[in-house]
């Protein structure tokens, strides 16, 4: 199929340039031929009056009877009533139309052209000049033409077919190794030649999105991979508890259980709530836009983290509005502060400052902090640090992928480093509500 859509190309682009050409060469012939044929025609008509021009003289010198003295020439002298007065022997044969420089006529079965000459003495000078000479000049020139542009058209035409199948043979190339890498040989790269042209420019553009899609594939297969754990585990959990419970039911309290299917049921419902809204984001950008009071969320989570028991300093907290959607947004924060107090030993520090057209968040801890070489792979989806991966000190590992991918869908940014308190600083920069 690929193959034929290639051979189709080339048929298309050949009959279009030979189109094209052949239409250019038709016009230019025709031009040609109307330009010579008035060039011919205006010569012999010039050479026509000057013959005319001669004989008048001679007429006006010696008489009339200078045109039966003609052997070669048709020539007629009309008097002054239009009657014949006098006729060369090749004009014998009738009288010559008085119609100077007209359309060509036939004049004994010979085409002629008619040109006239008033005589001093009164009367008219009639001279007949053939033009056979001149329509087979340019019957032969017509011939040639038609030759010429035939050959011509024929010549684009193998040139261009032989000069695409050139140009799209690495292409045809290009299509033939693209088609043959699979998903389980996305190593595989496209020979990128060393031209330097758009066909290099192809295989380099090929070669990216190979690089990437070899880059995703992972990174998808670890994800449903890690997706499937978190998933698993709590179902493992609940089948236990419900195995024991069949098992020993004097032993197993239906509140326990209960309690248990409870616990396990939200962190999958958590789960999958997190799943769906990082799915939404990458499918599509964020719609609903509002004035949204960053420092008023910023102070929800404070009282929501001290009513847990925590200790939070919002001293830090300014004024300051984005535009988005507020329940978004309200997640950004939300996973952000409960990151730093899952990780903070003793302390969580919330600011908010407006600054130069943009809004900087800053949520603080005093904990164990994030190396310099992990500031990036935290954001990753299920990534969590070896101080955080026990069920009981850490979340599902989607907390700041989805804060990350919240914060680019309003067109910010999150990244992390330092505290000041000892421990690890987020930051999110997002664009200020005019």
């Amino acid at each position: 199929m690929a193959e034929r859509r290639s051979r189709s190309l080339r048929t298309r682009i050949t009959a279009a340039s030979t189109l094209v050409v052949a239409a250019a060469l038709v016009l230019g012939a025709l031009a040609f031929y109307g330009i010579l044929s008035v060039s011919i025609r205006d010569a012999t008509l010039s050479a026509a009056e000057t013959r005319a021009e001669q004989l008048a003289a001679r007429i006006d010198a010696e008489g009339p009877a200078v045109v039966t003295e003609l052997d070669d020439d048709v020539a007629q002298v009309l008097d002054e009533g239009g009657r014949v007065a006098a006729a060369s022997e090749e004009a014998d044969s009738g009288d010559l139309p008085d119609i100077d420089g007209a359309p060509v006529i036939a004049y004994d079965d010979e085409a002629m052209v008619v040109v006239r000459e008033d005589l001093d003495e009164g009367g008219t000078l009639l001279l007949a000049v053939s033009v056979e000479d001149d329509q087979s000049t340019l019957a032969t020139v017509a011939l040639l033409l038609a030759v010429a542009v035939v050959a011509v058209v024929a010549l684009v035409a193998a040139i261009t077919w032989w000069v695409v199948g050139r140009a799209l043979r690495p292409v045809e190339r290009i299509r033939a190794e693209v088609d043959d890498i699979s998903a389980d040989r996305l190593d595989r790269r496209i020979a990128v030649p060393a031209s330097g042209d758009e066909i290099a420019a192809l295989a380099g553009t090929m070669n990216r999105m190979l690089d990437r899609l070899d880059a995703a594939a992972p990174a998808q297969r670890r994800f449903i991979s890690d997706a499937s754990h978190e998933l698993r585990s709590p179902l493992a959990t609940i089948r236990q508890h419900a195995e024991l419970a069949q098992l020993h039911p004097d032993a197993t309290s239906v509140g326990d259980l209960a309690g248990v299917v409870h616990d396990e049921g939200l962190r999958m419902q958590e789960l999958v709530d997190a799943l769906l809204l990082l799915t939404r984001l990458d499918e599509s950008p964020v719609i609903r836009q509002e004035a949204i009071d960053l420092d008023d969320l910023a102070f929800a989570e404070i009282t929501r983290l001290r009513a847990a028991g925590a200790v939070v300093d919002g001293s830090g907290i300014h004024a300051a509005r984005v535009r988005g959607d507020v329940r978004l947004v309200g997640r950004l924060v939300r996973n952000l502060a409960d990151n730093a107090a899952r990780h903070a030993r003793s302390a969580v520090a919330i600011g908010v400052l407006e600054s130069d057209g943009q809004v900087l968040l800053t949520v603080d801890d005093d904990g164990p902090g994030v190396p310099a070489a992990e500031r990036e792979r935290i954001f990753e989806r299920f990534v969590r640090l070896d101080e955080g991966r026990a069920r009981d000190a850490g979340g599902s590992g989607l907390g700041l992928a989805i804060a990350r991918a919240i914060a680019e869908a309003e067109g910010g940014s999150v990244g992390v480093e330092d505290s000041p308190l000892g421990g690890a600083r987020f930051t999110v920069v997002l664009p200020a509500a005019p």
